[in-house]
């Protein structure tokens, strides 16, 4: 069992029409939106079975990838000993039959079993219309220039190991309960991420077992343990969390169904930073030690600073890239660094 001991935030009675989009966004922290979705036609079809048929209602054949784990890992998705390898297969086929096979696994009351995970599955695309009868109310002006990519997880018992999103993201829990254990963005050092590739998503996962921790592999796994928290969802819940936030998701019964909404304020012309992070890597990582101290000091002067600090002091018209970033500007220096790139 997991030795953390703090509770997420719950906010109770909100109406659909009313998520408090602005309180969340401001105070930068999991929140539990206790029953929020709980009238979402999904949530009251009350069995695994006539979830599945009413899953089954909008899906129109298109190929679906699932991500399968053997008996032995317990329905966790992690790597293979020598973490060169994922240690689960991908597979591509149609939903339908994914479903039936989850189904008579959860009525056959089939515990060493398989473990069917279908992940981030766009819902417009292979479960169109689902939306027009279980959909957030979307009522804020972020989403206007960010609509929120919609996905459906679809699976059986399992642990999506903890790792992070580059999005905001709110998780509405359908079928089956859930369970997330959720870490602030400063703790990358203390969960022990894992190499870049191979990776499930694009996203690091952690090399430790949360649940059953190693102290003497993983020492500086209690200092995370000591902040993190646990957000217990039940169908009909929904999940707020922060970009950046580690979580680990288990998913706890024998067929379990959630929607997410992942989004971001950024204009979408901005790259993303783990280009940048890579490029860092190529370029700033091993470099003498007192050349990385001044460069830090760069980039604070220059990125994380105030956006408009490193230009104030010069004429508008000399700032050049300095000057607030626009569709414009990001195109001719992404044209630019890739010029660099290449040379």
């Amino acid at each position: 069992m997991t030795q953390i001991a703090r509770k997420t935030r719950v906010i109770e009675g909100i109406a659909p029409d009313a998520v408090p989009y602005d309180e969340l966004m401001e105070a930068e922290q999991p929140a539990i939106l206790k029953g929020l979705v709980r009238d979402w036609p999904l949530v009251g079809t009350g069995s695994p079975r006539k979830a599945s048929d009413y899953l089954k209602t909008f899906y129109q054949g298109r190929p679906v990838v699932a991500f399968i784990a053997q008996p032995e890992h317990k329905g966790r998705f992690s790597y293979t000993s020598d973490v060169t390898q994922l240690d689960f297969e991908s597979d591509r086929g149609r939903l339908d039959e994914y479903l039936d096979i989850m189904i008579a696994l959860v009525e056959e009351d089939e515990h060493d079993s398989p473990t069917f995970y279908i992940g981030s599955t766009d819902v417009d695309t292979f479960l169109p219309g689902f939306r027009a009868e279980n959909d957030l109310v979307l009522n804020h002006s972020m989403f206007e220039a960010n609509p929120p990519l919609v996905g459906a997880w679809i699976g059986n018992r399992s642990t999506a190991l903890a790792h992070y999103d580059m999005s905001n993201n709110i998780a509405c829990c359908l079928v089956g309960r859930r369970r997330f254990t959720l870490f602030p963005p400063e703790q990358i050092h203390n969960l022990y991420p894992g190499p870049l590739e191979p990776t499930p998503g694009g996203q690091v996962l952690t090399m430790t077992n949360i649940n059953k921790p190693d102290f003497d592999r993983f020492p500086r796994l209690r200092e995370a343990l000591a902040v993190g928290e646990i957000a217990d969802l039940e169908p009909g819940d929904a999940l707020f969390y922060p970009t950046m936030w580690w979580h680990e998701v288990e998913a706890k019964d024998g067929f379990n169904v959630m929607v997410n909404y992942w989004w971001n304020t950024s204009p979408q012309y901005i790259d993303t930073p783990q280009n940048t992070l890579l490029h860092a890597l190529l370029s700033l990582r091993d470099r003498p030690e007192q050349e990385k101290r001044a460069w830090r000091s760069v980039f604070d002067y220059y990125v994380f600073g105030p956006a408009d600090q490193a230009g104030a002091h010069l004429p508008e018209a000399a700032r050049g890239n300095l000057a607030p970033m626009d569709e414009l500007k990001a195109r001719r220096l992404r044209a630019w660094l890739l010029q660099r790139l290449n040379r």
